[in-house]
């Protein structure tokens, strides 16, 4: 079998003496190609090239952002029977896709899992998520979002930039201040098939599969029936008010049902197949524009990562889109 095997060196748990360890255990049974990623857009540049060369499968070994990358590059022309298998390694700090598929959290019990997979055919067709934005597409494996949430991620990943470790402290921390730092924020309207009425929200999270993400070893679950065996999930909030929010953080935190009352101020919707967002233009408390702040568009993120801000999204979910290895 011929694979590649691609190296994000900066993910927070990944030593050079474990990737040696690694790529010793791979090459024995895969004709095995080695890349370290050197810049942000590099594994999905690797992901062109696995596909280009039809090579069998591609494993990367790093975080949920270098597997998010990996994917968009081996699904450039959408899914179908040439694109390669992806396996994955975990060595970041949350690897929130690797733990939905059940791989070992420690890298080298992961790599286990991978070539037994190879050696017994073992694989797993899973379904995927897909937004277009104003500027950009992309597939997710396992969540985006618009407002507070990928407001956060953009923060996170600034002070990444300038040296910190994503530390979940630091993630509370970073959550806290942008909470109480919003003005203005710009209300969004969910639109899909067959409901006549948008759904007007500040807040939009879409799961692909449960959880959401992690606080530290605690799962954070809006959505906890969202699978990859279903459509996408959606969990959104009409305001973002303390009661509100209170209320949405217990959710989370206690894995609630799916369904709230008419009227609430949580919407949840449950296997979607489309559906759209649009962001409205926003009022400020004071009817100027914040210094620094664009005037349209919210924040977007996917996978974990920042994609800028947009004014619209359109969401879709892709069943049994792609093969991964070692998958339970």
């Amino acid at each position: 079998m011929r694979a590649l095997l691609v190296v994000n060196p900066r993910a927070t748990t990944t030593s050079t003496r474990t990737a040696d360890v690694i790529v010793q255990a791979l090459s024995h049974e895969l004709d095995l190609e080695v890349t370290f990623t050197t810049h942000r857009g590099h594994a999905r540049d690797l992901g062109h090239w696995a596909l280009d060369n039809q090579l069998d499968a591609v494993i990367a070994l790093g975080g949920d952002g270098v597997v998010n990358e990996v994917l968009n590059g081996i699904l450039r022309d959408g899914p179908g029977s040439g694109v390669p298998a992806l396996g994955v390694i975990p060595g970041g700090s949350a690897n929130v896709f690797s733990r939905a598929l059940n791989v070992p959290h420690d890298p080298v019990e992961a790599t286990g899992v991978v070539l037994r997979s190879v050696r017994e055919g073992r694989y797993r067709l899973i379904g995927l998520g897909h937004i277009k934005t104003d500027d950009d597409e992309r597939w997710f494996t396992v969540n985006a979002g618009l407002g507070l949430d990928a407001t956060i991620i953009d923060a996170m990943e600034r002070q990444r930039r300038s040296g910190h470790r994503a530390t979940p402290v630091r993630y509370l921390g970073t959550t806290i201040r942008e909470y109480f730092a919003r003005r203005g924020t710009p209300l969004m309207t969910l639109t899909r098939p067959g409901i006549a009425e948008p759904t007007r929200v500040v807040l939009t999270i879409v799961q692909n599969t449960s959880p959401w993400t992690y606080f530290g070893a605690f799962p954070i679950d809006p959505c906890p029936h969202a699978s990859f065996e279903t459509g996408l999930d959606v969990f959104a909030l009409r305001r973002l008010g303390p009661i509100t929010t209170a209320r949405a953080a217990r959710r989370m935190l206690a894995a609630a049902t799916s369904g709230t009352r008419a009227g609430s101020s949580i919407v949840t919707w449950h296997d979607q197949r489309s559906f759209s967002v649009a962001v409205e233009k926003p009022a400020y408390e004071a009817g100027e524009h914040p210094a620094g702040q664009p005037a349209e568009g919210l924040p977007v993120q996917v996978d974990g990562e920042s994609l800028g801000r947009t004014t619209r999204a359109i969401f879709t979910a892709h069943p049994e889109a792609l093969m991964v290895m070692g998958a339970v």
